[in-house]
């Protein structure tokens, strides 16, 4: 299975990646993002890319993938709507649009959150953006298309959120973890388990194209 992979330099992403490096079920990984990994693998090529609303000067490097994981994405705080939505909706959107044409045999697969509003029209902003994109994601012509909704993700394998403010709350939550998978099993995950369920999903298949956080971890 030929992969592209969006975000890798994310918490989420970097956890995705890991899966996909160490998986026989993966032949190759394509990783877009608006800097390096730092990563050196002999399954791994990375594109440096600034501009995500607009894929055409890399058109040429995107056609014959099989699964996008798609993990970008950042948090609403401190954020205005406009700035949130060309973040989460137009950066996911453009790309599925892009792979759509150029791989519509591709199973694409959206990293949204727990909560998100598949109506698109709730109260609350950054729930009401990822609906959207959902939505938007889900009306392309991919031979198949998933949004994972993840809850709390704990980051595995040496693996540490981007922003400080991030890495000061994982800090404190982290030794809690074991508690709250004992009591709230079908609220928590970690990057592991999303990204070997990204994987078995992208070759077999899912029966809902939403995958709650339970759901997330039945598969793996």
């Amino acid at each position: 299975m030929k992969v592209i992979l969006f975000g890798a330099t994310g918490m989420v992403g970097q956890g995705v990646l890991q899966e996909c490096l160490g998986s026989q079920e993966v032949e190759s990984i394509l990783s877009i993002g608006r800097r390096a990994t730092a990563q050196t693998h002999s399954k791994l090529r990375e594109i440096v890319h600034r501009d995500f609303t607009d894929f055409s000067a890399i058109e040429g490097e995107l056609s014959g993938f099989d699964a996008c994981f798609f993990c970008l994405g950042v948090s609403s705080l401190g954020m205005k709507e406009a700035e949130y939505r060309r973040v989460t909706y137009d950066f996911a959107v453009s790309a599925a649009q892009t792979l759509a044409r150029l791989n519509p045999a591709m199973t694409f697969i959206y990293v949204s959150g727990a909560g998100t509003d598949s109506t698109g029209r709730g109260a609350t902003m950054w729930a009401r953006v990822k609906g959207q994109t959902e939505n938007a994601i889900f009306e392309l012509p991919f031979k198949a298309a998933f949004a994972f909704r993840p809850g709390y993700i704990q980051p595995l394998g040496g693996i540490v959120p981007k922003t400080a403010w991030l890495r000061a709350l994982y800090s404190v939550a982290a030794p809690l973890y074991p508690v709250w998978k004992a009591l709230f099993p079908n609220y928590v995950t970690t990057t592991a388990q999303v990204g070997r369920a990204m994987i078995h999903v992208a070759r077999e298949g899912a029966p809902k194209r939403v995958l709650e956080n339970r759901d997330i971890n039945a598969l793996c």
